[in-house]
């Protein structure tokens, strides 16, 4: 078939050369006197989801588990009084995959590493360099400290049967809970209390939002649904059932006397994985083969520009720059869908009537972006390519293969899915609950006399300048900046020692304590590799 692949999107020059972290001295102030304070740190407990796993390069792995905030904290903890061993449900391996009887549990690929391809071009790319040997059939012996659950939302720390293998295939349960769940029955809430904490950590609420936010809005926001069980896998949590919840798990936790740090929600779209492509990422001084299609490009569109013109809506013109980076064309599902219109008018205007319902189809919602829409890291790897359903349904309506091509390719005659934008209103949407979800939150920690731990203001600070520490700073910058993992949402191990020693802070102005902090500088970020697929 011939080649209509106008660009890929490049996302890295990078010259890095990592490696794992060595964490021999992670202690950066030898031979003071530290104290506890006010706190117990003598069994300490921490709960969460994948940012308390330890959960890294989209997949859960031995190293990134050891470069937990967690597990990070309980040994600073150990530097100020007796404390029990802080145990972790410990993968089999660093390639991150899942098993299941044997067989490859699908959505759970081996991790991303750095690679390096044939014209030297860096991207993220699944590691091969042994296959996945943790299977979730075989069962961990507890209990555990870190009782950190990749995926699990805040209702779900306190559902029964969270880590029953049997519900694994229809969604009703965790693999991860599944490994090290102290029965088929029992809650992440329940083996935590079990272990009768004296303190604890709480990091709980991030998917509430965020699996609505990484599919491009694709979900519904339930504001004023207080039924989970009706809710969708990317879908936001009613705020109101969100505090209730949350309160609940806190009112669990301080049930036996302990005391503890809560952690609010950072703001989703703060993160690498929503900063990192440009809205105009069609730059024809970064790639010929765009470049020479432009006026093509331009002479195709100028008649639907005119019906745009005729239809009022002038600001849907799509125009590419021969001198200047272009904006991706996207589906804006909040636009009037003028389908019906336009196809009448390229009717009226002579148009064969197929190709007109064609376009109207095809154009009936799209504009190109603006700087105001934020696009997904994973649609780097769509964007100028041929998008083989659409390409093939117009092959299959009659249009002959060349041209089918020249109107299949993503963001640039093809309209960029929904699923890889996060357009305006999306974003509100997102941001409201965030807020709510965090005033929630404070308003429990206040009331609890509880550290409180602002994330949201942490890496929004990591977003815009970075948090210095001593030889370097901390950006959200994909790739260079230290802070996010390959999968731009989770921290690398520098990451989650800045996160840990943010938290110390507040534990130290909270409970009296002298907590020593870490050297952020002895934790590492990526991991190049080029044996990967």
């Amino acid at each position: 078939m011939k080649n209509y692949k106008f660009l890929v999107v490049g996302l890295l020059a990078l010259g890095i050369v990592s490696c794992e972290p060595d964490l021999d001295n992670p202690i950066d102030e030898k031979g003071s006197v530290y104290t506890n304070g006010e706190a117990d740190f003598s069994n300490y407990v921490a709960l969460g989801n994948s940012l308390t796993a330890g959960y890294a390069d989209n997949a859960l792995y031995i190293t990134g588990q050891r470069n937990s905030y967690p597990n990070i904290l309980a040994g600073q903890f150990a530097l100020t009084q007796e404390t029990q061993e802080f145990t972790i449900p410990y993968m089999n391996d660093n390639a991150g995959g899942l098993l299941l009887s044997g067989e490859p549990l699908q959505g759970f690929n081996n991790r991303l590493v750095l690679a390096v391809d044939e014209d030297g071009e860096r991207a993220p790319s699944v590691y091969t360099g042994m296959s996945p040997t943790t299977d979730i059939s075989n069962i961990l012996e507890g209990p555990f400290s870190n009782m950190g659950v990749p995926g699990a939302k805040s209702y779900h720390l306190g559902v029964d049967g969270y880590g029953n293998i049997a519900g694994v295939q229809a969604g009703l349960a965790n693999p991860y809970f599944v490994r090290f769940a102290s029965s088929p029955q029992t809650s992440i809430m329940a083996d935590a209390m079990a272990q009768n904490p004296t303190f604890f950590t709480l990091w709980i609420g991030n998917n509430d939002v965020l699996g609505y936010a990484s599919s491009g809005g694709t979900g519904v926001n339930q504001a004023g649904n207080l039924d989970p069980s009706t809710y969708g896998s990317n879908d936001i949590t009613d705020p109101q059932f969100f505090a209730q919840v949350y309160s609940g798990l806190v009112q669990t936790l301080i049930s036996g006397g302990a005391n503890g740090v809560l952690i609010n929600i950072p703001d989703v779209t703060d993160v690498a994985f929503f900063n990192t492509v440009p809205f105009n990422a069609l730059n024809p001084a970064t790639n010929d083969d765009f470049a020479a299609q432009i006026p093509t490009l331009n002479a195709t569109f100028s008649q639907l520009n005119q019906v745009f013109a005729a239809l009022q809506v002038s600001d849907r013109s799509i125009q590419y720059s021969e001198t200047a980076a272009s904006p991706v064309l996207i589906f804006d599902e909040s636009l009037t869908n003028l389908s019906a219109e336009i196809t009448q008018v390229l009717t009226q205007s002579g148009f064969d009537a197929s190709m007109a319902a064609l376009y109207g189809q095809q154009f009936g919602q799209v504009r190109q972006a603006t700087s105001e829409d934020l696009f997904t890291l994973t649609s780097s790897r769509v964007i100028g390519q041929l998008n083989e359903t659409r390409f093939t349904q117009l092959v299959q309506a009659g249009v002959p293969q060349e041209m089918a091509g020249q109107l299949a390719i993503n963001g640039i005659t093809y309209p960029l899915g929904d699923e890889y934008v996060l357009i305006p209103s999306e974003q509100t949407e997102i941001l409201e609950a965030t807020n709510a979800f965090n005033a929630s939150i404070k308003n429990i920690a206040t009331t609890n006399n509880l550290a409180f731990v602002d994330a949201n203001a942490m890496l929004s600070q990591v977003a815009n300048g970075g948090v210095a520490y001593d030889g370097g700073s901390v950006t959200s910058t994909f790739g260079t900046g230290g802070a996010f993992s390959l999968d731009g949402v989770h921290l690398t191990p520098r990451g989650y020692a800045v996160m840990a020693n943010e938290i110390i802070d507040q534990i130290n102005a909270t409970y009296g304590s002298t907590v020593p902090k870490v050297n952020v500088g002895q934790y590492n970020t990526i991991t190049p590799s080029n044996d990967v697929q």
